[in-house]
């Protein structure tokens, strides 16, 4: 394939969705009373910058809130669902144990496509919707596909052990996409993932299935210190990676979409990146750490709001369990 005929992926409609049932920091906190778990607003929103977060009914599973975002995506690119030919869906939290089958497919029967179109499912946690861009640019690149619906949604609500105020505070239901199509200018200027799996234990969800039952525990935990330090290396290393790929500086970067995690790891990466707190999408206050969802929500959003223009320069970059991490650069 030559110059001429090489295709590259751009971004050509965003969407979200965030559940209607609205939990803020009093409110959690006058719950977590009731079981003897005392915390406050003052107490979360000070260790995180969490004001609130949205929870899914008892009747949404991650596929609901995926179809959603994604109809909302296919409306802004001006496309209908056969359009699309390649769904690649970041969960956690999939409508079904052990993600068997794929939400991806799930999603696919919900929007009607018929089997011209491959679903999937990734598992990277909270780095899972950069994972699925990376590999949707890839596929388009190498001609095997020419739209791609990238979703990340989560559920997190159902993994959360309430007793643990540590980890419950932090954590939101949401989704988010974004479709990808083939183009002849790159979209996504550059790429970089990583993983080490010798930190599978600071993040995780220790139990297993055992006899067709959960033998451990099926809650989240986490060691936030180490996940913390860990979070705030490797986001500026990978940043500036991805960077260098794309022939970028930081100072020719827009707006930085980080992954929605804690407001301290998010200025502490802005700050050794060289991006000022001002040119930095934050979501997190009303929204919470909604792990793979939390980078297309807080993209859809700065593009409805009017802050992300055409032609401007995008850093999105997400760290997460396994421990994983990656980053983008996007020119929108």
């Amino acid at each position: 394939m030559n110059s001429s005929q090489r295709k590259f992926a751009r971004m050509i409609g965003t969407g979200s969705y965030l559940p209607s049932k609205r939990v803020d920091n009093f409110e959690l906190a006058q719950q977590l009373k009731l079981s003897g778990i005392e915390t406050s607003d003052e107490w979360i929103f000070s260790r995180s910058g969490i004001s609130a977060r949205h929870f899914a009914s008892s009747a949404e599973q991650t596929s609901d809130l995926a179809v959603i975002s994604a109809q909302r995506a296919l409306d802004a690119a001006g496309l209908v669902a056969g359009d699309i030919d390649l769904i690649i869906l970041a969960t956690s939290t999939p409508d079904y144990l052990g993600g068997f089958p794929s939400t991806a497919c799930v999603v696919q029967q919900k929007l009607g496509i018929q089997t011209q179109c491959a679903a999937f499912d990734i598992q990277a946690v909270c780095s899972g919707f950069i994972y699925g861009l990376h590999l949707a640019d890839s596929l388009i690149q190498t001609g095997a596909h020419r739209r791609v619906l990238v979703i990340g949604a989560e559920v997190f609500s159902r993994i959360l052990d309430f007793q643990d105020r540590a980890t419950c505070v932090l954590f939101g239901d949401g989704a988010g996409a974004v479709i990808l199509e083939a183009a002849n200018a790159p979209g996504i200027l550059s790429s970089a993932l990583h993983a080490d799996g010798k930190y599978s234990d600071i993040l995780c969800i220790p139990g297993q299935v055992v006899d067709g039952r959960v033998a451990g525990s099926g809650f989240l935990t986490m060691d936030g210190q180490a996940v913390f330090k860990l979070a705030v290396k490797v986001l500026e290393q990978v940043g500036l990676e991805a960077l260098e790929k794309a022939g970028l500086v930081a100072n020719q970067i827009d707006w930085l979409v980080p992954h929605q995690a804690n407001i301290r790891i998010m200025e502490g990466t802005a700050k050794k990146l060289g991006i000022a707190n001002e040119r930095v999408l934050v979501t997190l206050g009303q929204q919470g750490n909604t792990s793979a969802a939390s980078i297309p929500l807080a993209l859809d959003d700065g593009i409805r709001s009017g802050k992300v223009l055409r032609g401007q320069n995008l850093l999105l970059e997400g760290v997460g369990g396994g421990f994983t991490w990656g980053a983008a650069c996007v020119r929108y």
